[in-house]
């Protein structure tokens, strides 16, 4: 795992609980702010899968 798998998650994970917190307060301006948080996330944990697949095929091209 690189740098932004393990940021990624952790902003889906922290996005998730906003939303929830949002959601118990009746927050629809927190709810919001913790969706874009999760989406946010799964771009950048996408970027570190992408990241992780060229270089798994870069390592197996050297070997």
């Amino acid at each position: 795992m690189n740098k932004d798998q393990v940021k990624g998650k952790a902003k889906e994970i922290g996005g998730k609980i906003q939303e929830e917190a949002g959601e118990l307060v009746g927050s629809s301006e927190q709810r919001a702010k913790g969706i874009a948080k999760q989406s946010e996330g799964k771009v950048q944990k996408s970027v570190g899968d992408l990241k992780e697949a060229v270089k798994d095929t870069i390592d197996r091209g050297n070997r």
